[in-house]
């Protein structure tokens, strides 16, 4: 393969990456907290596909949208039954509570789906796209991944910033108990929040999915990770940030296997963001913060 074959693999993986990242960007953004659990949504969403299609025969447009729909509501669980009783708790016991609601539902998912390795069938049906000269093709799993999280990055970016529930998730944001001085109702922010970045899980977890047709119930914790790395790099709480991140942790990653080491490639990776949060702390769009005391 060409270096821009691989630079395409890698904007397209980094594009998974950031889908799932901008979930992360937007709960600590404005709920303040990290949700290590995110990666195993996507593997819900996942395997709630996979059943649909491949076990039920139904057809795939209804996979897809029960699988948005119900990891939507499964956030939306998560969040009011495990974090919302926890919201005035030190971080260290979020953190834990993260954790373990992440270890719940890969166990759950062992216990109906079992251990072995299920074959992904492609949500795409798009044919490859050869260019004319440089013997490169482009899958269409590659196209619609990179159209989609454009298409998703400018949407959020538009509802945060041009919407009356985005300019509550700012000002929740900026000062939870100013905005609910100022009549925001704080926890359907961040439910909503919660909600929104779990649908984004469900997208991701589909996508990356069809490029990487296997499917366990480990699928979603290294991809979840990485994405948290992403948002990390990018400046966590930044939506362009996270998007910025994903795509060039992607990049990394896939030229890290192609021209140094297929083994080194996720240490290669953490090596590039402890580099990164040496020079710059905040991550490359993030900024500080001061405290006023």
């Amino acid at each position: 393969m060409s270096f821009i074959s691989y630079l395409i693999n890698g904007i397209s993986l980094g594009s998974v990456y950031a889908i799932i990242a901008l979930g992360y960007t937007m709960v600590y953004g404005i709920a303040k907290m990290l949700n290590f659990a995110h990666g195993d949504v996507i593997m819900v969403g996942s395997y709630v596909v996979f059943t649909i299609v491949s076990s039920l025969s139904l057809p795939l447009p209804l996979g897809m949208i029960l699988s948005i729909v119900l990891c939507t509501v499964l956030g939306v669980t998560i969040e009011a039954i495990a974090y919302k009783p926890l919201r005035g708790a030190s971080s260290l016991a979020v953190l834990i509570t993260a954790i373990g609601v992440s270890y719940f539902l890969q166990n759950v998912a062992l216990l109906i789906f079992g251990a072995n390795t299920k074959a992904f069938s492609s949500v795409v049906n798009i044919a490859p796209i050869k260019l004319a000269g440089g013997g490169i093709t482009i899958t269409g799993e590659t196209i619609v991944t990179i159209i989609s999280c454009i298409v998703i990055m400018v949407c959020l970016t538009l509802f945060v910033n041009k919407t009356k529930a985005g300019r509550a998730m700012l000002a929740v944001s900026e000062d939870s108990g100013a905005a609910k001085l100022m009549g925001i109702n704080v926890n359907a922010t961040i439910s909503l929040t919660f909600a929104i970045g779990s649908a984004l899980a469900a997208v991701a977890g589909m996508l990356l999915c069809s490029s990487y047709p296997a499917l366990t119930p480990y699928t979603g914790s290294m991809p979840g990770i990485k994405a948290f790395v992403a948002a990390v790099f990018g400046g966590i709480g930044s939506i362009p940030g996270a998007f910025i991140g994903g795509i060039l942790l992607g990049i990394i990653e896939i030229l890290s296997k192609a021209y140094i080491s297929s083994q080194l490639s996720d240490a290669i990776v953490f090596l590039v963001l402890v580099l990164v949060l040496v020079i710059r702390p905040t991550g490359l769009l993030g900024r500080k913060l001061q405290e006023k005391v």
